[in-house]
């Protein structure tokens, strides 16, 4: 079928929601609009659907939420009898319709048979990964397009284990979405329905009790904030975070905390920021206000599903300092191992998983430390998947898990990225070393100055629409056919491919298998030590590059950066 027949289609859908048919009249004698909306479809992979609000295939909307959650369901049924009856927790944020997809989502899953246990209002992405696990559910879905700008909104499938859907399982999810007409395929009851046939239940008030102490229960110092003139400002960015983090926050018996009021209530719209994503300091802007006023040791702030955090540190000269996302790792890394290793808790099979583009300082910790560094993809689900094996196997104890996009984990309470459980750590930290009379950044200072000045930095490159796709496809395979020799004058030594799972030495021209599953991710490791990455963003229309470099001192680190970043911009023209 033809864009324009999947138009008209829906166009003529009697039952067709208003909203979304005016939306389609409205564009009506626009071919490239309505080829960008129905030439494909949102495809469901493992990190589920995201896409801009608006009707159409290629939109997120009630409909093909629907679709996608008839696929959920055929999955679950697959599966049997008690795994229908086991069910599907849901969660959502505070993004646009997050809340009627929520619902809608349990109205397809009732109308098949399937339990649901469905969150009354909104909450945190780790707390439905921990939902799965405390009520022993099936799956999971959460509504969210975390960090994304206003626009967006998106669908996480999780399964039982607490983590994103497996390849194999998201597999059978998109395949028999294909199967199913996105109007008359999809079976639906009302939401009233469901809860009178006791296929809909509210989830209940004791998980977020459980949740609250499962976080706490991973304080290294427990009383350190009781004890603490520690100040911290906080944003939730107009999201979930808001009464988790100063929750937790509150009963760990942190005095000082302020909360952005421009910042603290849920809105889609997040009116006050360009973007709600805490890599992004312009976010901070009001916190800085506040911060300044408040003579604060830190900011914090959550994304709208509060999987990521971001912070803000005070320097000596008064001012405050963002941090990245590998500096942030770095820092909780340091605070745990140092903690574990003082109190004679440290395991001796302890691991620290990372992803690939995640920066290489975590290596220099096994010098102090009897811990293992393990790399894994891009994606905090292959991070739960090493959780699982570990206690499989019992070869590891896990210690902590994290990827340079700003999201941590320190427990197994969860299999995703948890920014209520990476606050606490972080503001325990703070007042842990303030009771020494340090700061943070002096900690960051101590830790370059012993391990070397380690630099990342992260070149993004927006390609919106269809025609977006092939240039990023293009980008990829022109690398691929044309393998960069080297990077600002730094000669390139290996060529890392792992579509193909291969390392190529260009000085030999020896090839050597890795040991990673094929994925779409090229790296070029250089002379002087330095990593360069490139990937297609799976949750967004971007290509991305991320430099991994070190030098003797600050300067030289960042002067590295500099000039790596310059001639990877040269390189995606």
């Amino acid at each position: 079928m033809t864009a324009f027949e999947q138009y008209n289609k829906w166009l003529n859908f009697p039952e067709l929601d208003a909203s979304l048919k005016a939306d389609l009249l409205a564009i009506s004698g626009n071919e490239e609009e309505i080829k960008d909306r129905f030439s494909t479809s949102l495809e469901f992979g493992t990190a589920g659907l995201r896409g801009i609000l608006r009707a159409g295939t290629n939109g997120m909307n009630i409909y093909t939420v629907c679709q996608a959650t008839q696929g959920v369901a055929n999955l679950i049924v697959k599966n049997g009898k008690e795994a229908m009856d086991k069910g599907v927790a849901i969660g959502y944020d505070s993004r646009h319709f997050s809340d009627t997809f929520a619902k809608e989502a349990a109205m397809v899953l009732a109308a098949n048979g399937i339990k649901v246990y469905l969150f009354p209002s909104l909450r945190p992405t780790p707390m439905l990964s921990f939902a799965i696990r405390h009520m022993n559910t099936t799956a999971g879905i959460v509504i969210t397009a975390s960090h994304n700008p206003a626009k967006y909104n998106g669908y996480k499938a999780y399964w039982s284990d607490g983590g994103q859907l497996p390849p194999e399982e998201a597999d059978v999810v998109y395949q028999e979405m294909k199967q199913v007409d996105i109007f008359t395929g999809v079976k639906k009851i009302s939401f009233e329905e469901g809860m009178d046939q006791g296929l809909i239940e509210w989830m209940p008030k004791s998980v977020d009790e459980a949740y609250y102490k499962a976080v706490m229960d991973l304080s290294i110092n427990p009383d350190v904030l009781k004890d603490s003139d520690l100040k911290v400002v906080y944003t939730p960015f107009h999201g979930s975070g808001n009464i988790p983090v100063r929750e937790v926050l509150g009963r760990m018996g942190l005095k000082h905390l302020t909360v952005v009021k421009e910042q603290e209530l849920p809105d889609g719209d997040f009116p006050t920021v360009k973007s709600p994503n805490p890599e992004d300091s312009e976010g901070f802007t009001i916190a800085l206000e506040y911060a300044k006023k408040e003579d604060a040791d830190i900011i914090i702030g959550t994304d709208p599903d509060s999987d990521r955090v971001g912070i803000l540190l005070k320097t000596a000269d008064g001012n405050y300092e963002i941090l990245n996302g590998n500096q942030i790792g770095v820092l909780i890394v340091n605070y745990i191992l140092d903690g574990l290793k003082k109190q004679n808790k440290l395991p001796e099979n302890g691991a620290v998983i990372k992803t690939i583009v995640t920066t290489n300082m975590i290596y220099e910790f096994k010098k102090d430390y009897p811990i293992e560094v393990i790399n894994v993809y891009t994606g905090f689900k292959f991070i739960g998947e090493q959780i699982k094996l570990f206690e499989e196997t019992g070869k590891h104890t896990y210690l902590f898990g994290f990827e340079e996009s700003f999201g941590y984990l320190s427990g197994t309470h969860a299999r995703d990225k948890d920014a209520v459980n990476a606050c606490m750590l972080l503001c325990e930290a703070a007042a842990f070393y303030k009771a020494q009379g340090k700061t943070l950044k002096d900690v960051q200072t101590a830790l370059y100055e012993k391990y070397g000045y380690y630099r990342e930095g992260l070149v993004s490159i927006t390609h919106e629409g269809m025609a977006g796709i092939e240039k990023i496809k293009s980008l990829m395979a022109n690398l691929r056919a044309n393998v960069p020799t080297e990077f600002a004058g730094v000669k390139t030594v290996l060529a890392n491919d792992y579509s193909v799972a291969t390392t190529k030495n260009l000085a030999t021209g020896e090839e050597t298998k890795l040991a990673f599953p094929p994925s779409n991710v090229l790296s070029y490791e250089l002379e002087d030590g330095t990593l360069i990455s490139f990937r297609p963003s799976g949750t967004e229309p971007k290509i991305k590059a991320y430099i991994m470099t070190k030098g003797k001192t600050e300067a030289e680190a960042l002067d590295k950066r500099v000039a790596f970043d310059a001639a990877i911009r040269e390189v995606l023209k």
